[in-house]
């Protein structure tokens, strides 16, 4: 037997996305509903990779997931992160595509691992953002279902907006905001 058998593959897809989903911080039942793997494999990997690779910086999350979707509009800088968020989430075509196949299925790795690359693409742009892995998980989840947020163009320049999916939504972006344009100076 060898570890590059094709009945391997999936395996060592699982082990590849759940080390990429801990370095990202996600929370053990995330990595469990997107890699099929059990809770005390999950731990046990994770224990493995803080101690043996020395990645100490990596933090566990524990508890409940966020879920208040208030969050991302709280201020403009959570506002203008989860603008950027949801236009890198559209560019690569996340939220038309759903997370609802079986654990651990090719097709479902395949999402989990183009929802990795749009959030280390976020990462680059972002820096070190206030949004998290599971903020990232929940504001996708809440733009799919849009029933407390939902995606806007800006009125005075068109970039793509969080917004709330009933009530006053915003004149413009927070770098518009309601200020009018000044014309250009000639």
């Amino acid at each position: 037997m060898r570890i590059t058998d094709d009945r391997y593959t999936r395996d060592r897809l699982k082990f590849d996305l759940a080390f990429r989903l801990i370095r990202h911080e996600a929370r053990t039942g995330t990595i469990r509903s997107w890699t099929g793997l059990s809770d005390d494999r999950i731990r046990k990997l994770f224990r493995s990779y803080v101690q043996h690779l020395g990645a100490a910086d990596v933090r566990r999350h524990r508890g409940k997931p966020p879920r208040q979707a208030a969050y991302f509009l709280r201020n403009a800088l959570l506002r203008r992160q989860s603008s950027g968020l949801a236009s890198i989430l559209c560019q690569y075509g996340l939220l038309e595509s759903s997370d609802s196949s079986q654990p651990g299925t090719p097709e479902r790795l395949r999402w989990a691992e183009l929802f990795c690359v749009a959030w280390e693409t976020f990462l680059q742009e972002y820096g070190r953002p206030q949004l998290g892995f599971e903020h990232a998980c929940f504001l996708r989840r809440a733009l799919e279902r849009q029933r407390e947020l939902a995606l806007d163009n800006c009125s005075m320049c068109g970039a793509l907006l969080v917004v709330p999916a009933f009530g006053r939504r915003p004149a413009g972006c927070c770098f518009c905001g309601d200020a009018p344009l000044e014309p250009a100076a000639t």
